[in-house]
């Protein structure tokens, strides 16, 4: 069952839900919006010859930081990662999505390509899989409403909550845009 406004609000006030920092305009009939950060991560193409997901590979990506100033410009074809202002927790018994706000998809602009879940017992922001479709570059300025995240409530609480140790969560507790840590999945 997913959250309708009124159950996000009694899910904030009960702390099943928590979102630093919060508007309460930024609730929808079946969501909140979340804003963009300023960091963005971007593939430096000339130091490797291919991504391998079974290594680390230092230095792969390179962290840019944007302003109102000099926003962050996506060029058509270009994947970056970026990141939202918010801090999202979710209680056990809680899942979420984030999805693109529909005027920015209108544009071009896929705000994730696989990874819009966000399991139970989430804590930290959210990275952005950023996407330029089409065939104009488009203005990424910090702070502009870039996704909407809604909450569904599980059958049960989950046993194990993402971040629970032997888990393998890999990104619990993120405070910035994030690489990729998929070489972690693999023993070397």
């Amino acid at each position: 069952m997913v959250l309708s406004d009124k159950s996000i609000k009694d899910a904030l006030l009960s702390g099943r839900i928590r979102i630093e920092p919060f508007d309460p305009d930024d609730i929808q009939p079946s969501s909140v919006d979340l804003h963009l950060g300023s960091h963005f991560q971007v593939f430096r193409n000339s130091r490797y010859p291919y991504i391998d997901p079974t290594r680390e590979q230092a230095g792969l990506m390179e962290l840019v930081q944007a302003s109102a100033e000099e926003p962050f410009v996506l060029h058509p074809g270009e994947f970056v990662l970026g990141t939202t202002i918010e801090r999202i927790v979710l209680s056990d018994e809680l899942v979420a999505r984030l999805e693109g706000k529909s005027s920015l998809g209108r544009l071009g602009l896929l705000i994730h390509s696989t990874a819009g879940y966000v399991d139970p017992g989430w804590d930290g922001k959210l990275t952005l899989e950023l996407s330029n479709v089409a065939n104009l570059p488009i203005v990424l300025s910090p702070g502009m409403a870039i996704g909407q995240i809604s909450f569904s409530q599980m059958s049960t609480p989950v046993e194990r909550p993402y971040g629970t140790p032997g888990l393998g969560s890999k990104y619990q507790g993120q405070s910035d845009v994030a690489p990729s840590k998929m070489f972690k999945n693999f023993d070397r």
